[in-house]
């Protein structure tokens, strides 16, 4: 959680600094055509239009997607801003908007405002190019509210240049108040009002899917899930958010532990198209109701879906914490190291590692990563502490669902998030290991051990500063430290420097057998080192000395 605020305080920042030193740095993720399009001003504060600043992002985006475009949807933009701590109804600044587009990936942003004079609407809307930070001309289309639909539909070719080329599908819209009713439901402050407006949505338009769906989200943060559940099954087989409803019918299932019928849901979905989302909680259910060889364990649908997104570290926790779970604990290590090199700040991936390396026979790996786990989850010390933690170290009901059914890893706004916050993260965790290793140089070992272990804070799996940090305990004489710090060096990345100086330190501890070894190992990775064999030529003096 530390490392989290940290992260997350670091990528505000960037908000802040000046705009030339943010183009300095390496793009996030590849600049593509991706669409941001945040929330249209109000600027004469009409009553009338305040819930049509959010309605207007809704549309637009909806268009440009009907279009083709990859625009980010608004509970994305809403996880976005949370992130990076920017108020959603927030007037941001040109170079803000700018920024924002970047970190979130996106390749043009769209802002625009809305007036209203009689019962005429007028929409100004203009793009905003990320690469060259180049603002368009302003686009306008005006129409009765009536018309609103209308003018949006003739608002997205003109703004972005990519959506000119298509012609949009013919849809049917809801009644204008129907929409109305919905979006006052989606920005609505708190969940009796949310209910009420998306009832009335609904209630007008009954083949509104995207105000059932929104719904269903509402009683899900509730904590109604059989509400939810029958929410998501009115949404009709012809309905284009059919699947999405089958999906989070098949969530409200699991919720309510009736998993037989998310199983069969799941199932079923995963037959028409076998996402990582439906893989992934199939794996979930079975995890849950103990599946068997004929269903299916769990460990095969998380590597199934771990298969179909193979960058989602939430597929690797969950598959790592199965194998851990059905009493596998070498797979285990091996899969929660692939989770923590993905999310570094899980703290939860952390703790089951530890317990797994445990079992394993590898106390001081364990140790570093309890040690991550008690920095990064407040939860953690509470598992240390409850009622049969000593028989079972790692609970039950850690594995993760998945929420979305369809929403491409690579896509995510969330990736691009953790991406942005893990290259902060490793920027500042380099700044620190040098500054580490000059003082390291300067025998100035005080200031070097707390500069690495300020790195190794941010970025836990960096052998050369466990290396270095092995190399000044050994120099100052702190055996045991020296051997947890190098131990763990060679498990973050094997390499001859930590094997021989693994060496070096049981040597200097008079475990010759040790010391062997280790520099056996060495000399395996790196048959020509001369440091290797010169050690080689010291342990086979002190052999000799020993009495025989």
């Amino acid at each position: 959680m530390m490392l989290r605020k940290l992260a997350a305080t670091l990528v505000a920042l960037v908000l802040t600094v000046p705009q030339a030193l943010v183009r300095a740095q390496a793009p996030v993720v590849a600049s593509g055509s991706r669409v941001l399009v945040l929330p249209f001003e109000n600027p004469a504060r009409d009553p009338k239009l305040y819930w049509l600043a959010e309605g207007a992002a809704v549309l637009l985006t909806d268009e440009l997607m009907a279009r083709g475009l990859p625009a980010i949807r608004r509970d994305e933009r809403l996880e976005a801003f949370g992130r990076l701590q920017v108020p959603p109804i927030a007037t941001l600044s040109r170079a803000t908007v700018i920024r924002l587009g970047e970190v979130v990936g996106a390749g043009e942003v769209v802002i625009g405002s809305l007036s209203l004079a009689g019962d005429t609407l007028e929409v100004h809307a203009r793009r905003i190019d990320i690469d060259s930070g180049r603002l368009e001309a302003d686009r306008i289309e005006k129409g009765s509210l009536a018309e609103l639909f209308s003018i949006f539909e003739l608002l997205a070719p003109r703004v972005s240049p990519a959506a000119a080329n298509v012609v949009a599908p013919l849809r049917q819209h809801p009644a204008p108040i129907a929409f109305e009713s919905y979006i006052k439901g989606l920005i609505a402050e708190n969940a009796a009002a949310q209910i009420s407006y998306l009832q009335a949505a609904i209630k007008t338009a009954p083949s509104f899917d995207q105000a059932q769906l929104a719904l269903w989200s509402v009683y899900s943060e509730q904590g109604s899930h059989g509400s939810a559940l029958e929410i998501a099954l009115q949404v009709p087989e012809s309905s284009g958010g059919r699947r999405e409803a089958q999906f989070l019918a098949a969530l409200s299932e699991i919720r309510l532990a009736r998993y037989d019928s998310a199983f069969s849901r799941l199932m079923t979905l995963r037959t028409e198209s076998p996402s990582g989302a439906v893989l992934n909680n199939l794996g979930v259910v079975q995890l849950r109701r103990s599946g068997t060889p004929e269903t299916g364990r769990a460990t095969s649908y998380f590597a199934e879906a771990l298969k179909a997104v193979p960058d989602d570290p939430e597929h690797a926790f969950n598959l790592g914490y199965a194998y851990w779970m059905e009493g596998d604990p070498q797979a285990a290590i091996y899969w929660l190291r692939e989770a923590v090199k993905l999310n570094p700040a899980d703290g939860e991936a952390h703790a089951v590692l530890a317990a797994a390396l445990q079992g394993s026979g590898a106390p001081t790996e364990a140790t570093r990563e309890r040690e991550l786990a008690r920095q990064l989850s407040s939860e953690y010390a509470q598992w240390e502490t409850r009622p049969g933690s000593a028989a079972e170290s790692v609970p039950r009901g850690l594995e993760r669902l998945t929420l979305h059914a369809d929403r491409p890893r690579s896509d995510s706004i969330d990736l691009a998030l953790l991406e942005r916050e893990q290259r902060e993260q490793r920027e500042v965790a380099a700044f620190h290991l040098d500054r580490g290793r000059r003082f390291f140089e300067q025998n100035e070992d005080r200031d070097a051990i707390a500069e690495l272990r300020r790195s190794l804070y941010l970025s836990p799996y960096q052998a050369d500063a466990h290396l270095l940090l092995g190399r000044i305990y050994l120099r100052e004489g702190r055996i045991a430290e020296a051997i947890n710090a190098l131990t763990i060096s060679v498990w973050s990345q094997e390499g001859p420097e930590a094997r021989i100086a693994l060496a070096e330190v049981h040597l200097a501890a008079a475990d010759l057998s040790a010391a062997r070894r280790e520099i056996d190992r060495a000399l395996v990775l790196a048959p020509d080192s001369a440091e290797a064999k010169a050690l080689v030529q010291r342990l086979n003096a002190r052999q000799a000395q020993l009495p025989k």
